[in-house]
């Protein structure tokens, strides 16, 4: 054997012996991957059942939004008539005040003049009862002297 031969059995060897002390990191870590390798596995049996519930509950949620869109749409349009009610009670109440202004100043004119008319009436009524008292205490004067003087 010459001494190529020998180098290339030392190369063979420190190869060999380079293998062996990396082999076993490697059946290490073979074992680390299939760990790993596991645990995804769990995990995808795990999360898809858990994705169709988050799917059906999203579907729900979906229906739920859905109908409260339509509610809201019933009582916008419940609104609208309400609206509009309430506008035609405001026209019916400025008529209705309007009607009782009108109404106020045709009855007011005829009610004073009516008011006023009584009070003369009253005011000339005791006026001539006043001076009937007075006609009849002047009168009754007027005797009283012509008697005094007739006794003198």
């Amino acid at each position: 054997m010459d001494a190529g031969e020998i180098a290339g059995l030392i190369a063979a060897g420190a190869f060999l012996m380079l293998v062996v002390v990396l082999a076993f990191p490697i059946l290490k870590l073979r074992k680390t991957v299939d760990a790993a390798t596991r645990a995804i596995n769990d995990l995808n049996e795990r999360t898809g059942p858990l994705l169709g519930n988050v799917n059906h509950t999203i579907e729900g949620v979906n229906t739920a939004l859905s109908q409260v869109q339509i509610s809201l749409d019933g009582v916008n349009v419940q609104l609208a008539k309400v609206d509009t009610m309430t506008s035609h009670a405001q026209n019916v109440t400025a008529s209705v005040a309007n009607l009782a202004t009108v109404v106020s100043a045709a009855a007011a004119n005829p009610l004073i003049k009516v008011a006023s008319f009584g009070y003369g009436l009253r005011k000339a009524a005791n006026a001539r009862r006043h001076a009937e008292e007075e006609r009849d205490v002047r009168a009754t004067l007027k005797q009283r002297r012509k008697a005094a003087r007739a006794a003198r």
